[in-house]
């Protein structure tokens, strides 16, 4: 889970803001005190923020998730779901991209300026661009609507169980999960200068933390658990993204060229992810 700490500022009462302006500044101040840690809460259950402006979609969506045993929060436009994140702990959002005051995706790239929480991004059908553009920005998945109410749990538990923290046995919590990434049973695995820390989830390079989202992670431990091994991009998207994933393969695309900037010092010239082309993807050992 990635909670964001409570914030020592005052914020004035949201309708009550002068201009759009006024709303942005106390929301990038705000953000700016927010540090990325990744910590276990101590409730049990787990806390959603859904972001949408269709209210009627946001209460059904709400009731399905609450009878599944998670609380939910809800905001209405970009604004007030970012003052929400900066008051208080969620552990996942679910973000649609059409929203006033701010869209999702300005809300999304300001929230992965603060904090790794994982982001399902909500589309018109078929508009890749937002797609691929929220996924540049640092969403975890998206769907487009109309969506199957199923097919969001389903993507929220998988999401969950990838960043639930490791039990002392070794173990991700609440196993069980045939598609997770056993990422346990080694606690260090070093090449050179960057170290993969299985049991914090925590990457670094020449000793400096990485900030990499939950799927970025994912895909880095996949490739670098076998180096050498060539993987197409259908590989990794069941591996990686699992089984239930029947969206665009490009996304592989997009986060391999994201891990290399995050991990590479010359992402044009990577020398752990290279591209086998017309094959795949493979570590570089």
């Amino acid at each position: 889970m990635f909670p964001l700490p409570f914030l020592n500022i005052a914020i004035p009462k949201y309708r009550g803001y002068d201009s759009v302006e006024s709303l942005y500044e106390i929301i990038d101040t705000g953000f700016h005190c927010v540090t990325n840690t990744v910590g276990k809460v101590g409730c049990l259950m787990t806390k959603i923020l859904l972001v949408d402006d269709e209210r009627l979609l946001v209460k059904g969506l709400k009731r399905s998730l609450e009878a599944d045993g998670y609380e939910v929060l809800a905001a209405y436009d970009g604004g007030e779901a970012l003052l929400l994140l900066s008051k208080t702990t969620v552990d996942l959002v679910v973000l649609d991209i059409m929203l006033p005051i701010m869209d999702g995706l300005e809300v999304c790239r300001r929230l992965r300026q603060a904090s790794s929480i994982p982001v399902i991004m909500l589309t018109a059908k078929g508009d890749d661009v937002d797609k691929i553009v929220g996924l540049e920005l640092g969403a975890d998945d998206y769907l487009s609507k109309p969506f199957n109410t199923r097919e969001l749990l389903a993507r929220i538990k998988a999401i969950m169980r990838r960043t639930s923290p490791p039990s002392p046995t070794g173990g991700l919590t609440g196993g069980g999960n045939e598609e997770a990434i056993e990422r346990n049973s080694e606690a260090i695995i070093r090449f050179g200068l960057l170290e993969i820390n299985t049991r914090r989830q925590q990457v670094s390079v020449n000793g400096q933390v990485a900030d990499l989202t939950v799927r970025e992670y994912d895909l880095l431990l996949t490739l670098a658990r076998h180096p050498g091994c060539i993987y197409t991009r259908d590989i990794l998207l069941e591996m990686v993204w699992g089984s239930r994933y029947f969206g665009e393969p490009r996304v592989v695309d997009v986060y391999i060229r994201r891990l290399r900037q995050k991990i590479e010092a010359d992402p044009a010239k990577p020398i752990w992810i290279k591209t086998r082309w017309g094959s795949g993807y493979y570590f570089q050992e």
